[in-house]
């Protein structure tokens, strides 16, 4: 895995309750926010990623810790 930052639209996987899921990263959060009925603590050092499922359209927010960086699809 780079150390380079995670940026949108980079492909991304993390954990979910059925396994690991594949997506795109479609927005970073530096302040603390909402997302779906749950907030989050974020800064610039330490932002939220919102996260869509490649497979079922859904959006989640994550922790950039909790991603993983995928090559992207060809």
């Amino acid at each position: 895995m780079s150390s380079e930052p995670i940026r949108v639209r980079d492909r991304v996987s993390w954990s979910t309750s059925q396994g690991r899921t594949q997506g795109t990263v479609v927005e970073r959060r530096t302040k603390d926010s909402e997302f779906d009925g749950q907030k989050f603590t974020a800064s610039a050092d330490d932002p939220v990623f919102i996260v869509e499922s490649e497979k079922t359209g859904a959006r989640a927010a994550h922790k950039g810790t909790a991603l993983r960086r995928l090559r992207p699809k060809k």
